[in-house]
């Protein structure tokens, strides 16, 4: 009897055990609990709910300590961020770094570098050795050298190895700390706005009478923009930059942009889109050959940055505003997004705005000027 009554435990017991759930099992089969069967039941309820909080420990415990996951998440911007692993990718793959995914070429790199940092060191030197011999050929400048040991550096920061860098920023060319390029004329802006897409307009007109960065897109809504009136006519229009972060700021677009503005969140409206003041200010287009109410319109998606650069580029090489490099140049005469930020600047310093106030503007440190300086909105 007692041996019965013992492998009725167990039996009980492997079936509360089992990877799937226990007590659905038990209920759904109808078995009845005995003073055995609802002891085995119990503990191996507790284990099964240890085992899977243990186990979820760990992979968290290893998603936080990946090397190509710490990496990625110390950069903010997603331009930045790209940039970044671009060039960390490129020096995996000068010194064959084997993995088949970049994930693994990192983890491999991090592993390795930890316990041999005079290897890293050496693979580091080569690569930083061969980009100087290409700025003596004049193929880059001294500013590309210096941003790839940048992105090295941070890639094994996060990774912890220890390189000494000095021994590998020594000697590295300083370069130009800007760039040499133009801004936009007034006539090729006004060509670049004949694109056609109903988000161009807003995008430039509102980029360059505010001085915001592509970046602040990720953070722009509709709720954010209020226009300004004087005797009942819109003068300009209060943006809110980075709403809700800690580099929150203000600044102003003009009465053109924000008629711009309110044009395509009024089309938005009338195609079927719920308009609030959380509403992304940019977003995806949508099938206009579909009945109005229907189809995507009605579920936005945000355009975030790096849409909007890209719809940047493709309007300017559209409009016949950019050419083919010709033999030996690297760079375009003006940037596609950051030359509008330029171009509100210049705008402002030949209109005769005070230094300070166009610096607040643009979201610029203006040193301890910035704990003391306090202009009203009728001054900015």
């Amino acid at each position: 009897m007692a041996t019965n009554r013992k492998s009725e435990k167990y039996k009980a017991y492997n079936l509360v055990s089992d990877t799937r759930n226990p007590l659905l099992e038990l209920i759904s089969s109808r078995i009845p609990l005995d003073p055995y069967r609802y002891q085995c039941f119990l503990v191996g309820f507790v284990n099964i709910n240890m085992n899977r909080k243990l186990i979820k420990s760990r992979l968290i415990e290893n998603f936080e300590l990946d090397p190509w996951t710490l990496f990625v998440n110390a950069m903010r911007s997603p331009m930045t961020r790209d940039r970044y692993q671009t060039r960390v990718a490129k020096f995996f793959e000068f010194i064959g770094m084997p993995g088949k995914t970049l994930e693994e070429k990192a983890r491999n790199f991090a592993n390795k570098g930890k316990i041999d940092p005079n290897w890293a060191l050496g693979k580091i030197l080569k690569f930083i050795y061969f980009q100087r011999e290409r700025v003596d050929k004049k193929e880059i400048s001294g500013g590309t050298v210096r941003n790839y040991a940048k992105s090295i550096r941070l890639f094994c920061e996060m990774a912890d190895i220890p390189v000494p860098w000095k021994k590998v920023t020594r000697g590295i060319p300083r370069g130009r700390k800007y760039a040499d390029d133009t801004i936009p004329t007034v006539d090729q802006l006004k060509k670049l706005v004949e694109y056609p897409d109903r988000r161009i307009k807003a995008i430039v007109y509102t980029m360059s009478s505010s001085g915001m960065r592509i970046g602040a897109w990720d953070y722009l809504q509709w709720g954010h923009i209020r226009p300004m009136e004087r005797k009942g006519e819109v003068i300009a229009a209060k943006m809110i930059v980075y709403g809700g972060e800690d580099e929150e700021y203000f600044t102003f677009i003009s009465a053109e942009a924000w008629n711009a503005l309110r044009d395509w969140m009024t089309y938005r409206q009338a195609s079927g889109e719920s308009i609030n003041n959380n509403s992304w200010v940019m977003r995806n287009l949508w099938d206009t050959r579909v009945a109005q109410g229907r189809g995507l319109v009605t579920v936005p998606k945000q355009l975030c940055s790096l849409g909007v650069k890209r719809l940047m580029e493709r309007a300017i090489w559209a409009q016949g505003l950019r050419q083919k490099l010709e033999p030996g140049k690297k760079r375009h005469p003006y940037q596609a997004n950051h030359s509008l930020r330029k171009w509100f600047k210049t705008r402002c310093e030949i209109a005769g705005m005070k230094p300070i106030n166009i610096e607040k503007l643009m979201n610029h440190s203006t040193g301890i000027s910035d704990s003391y300086y306090r202009a009203t909105e009728n001054e900015l």
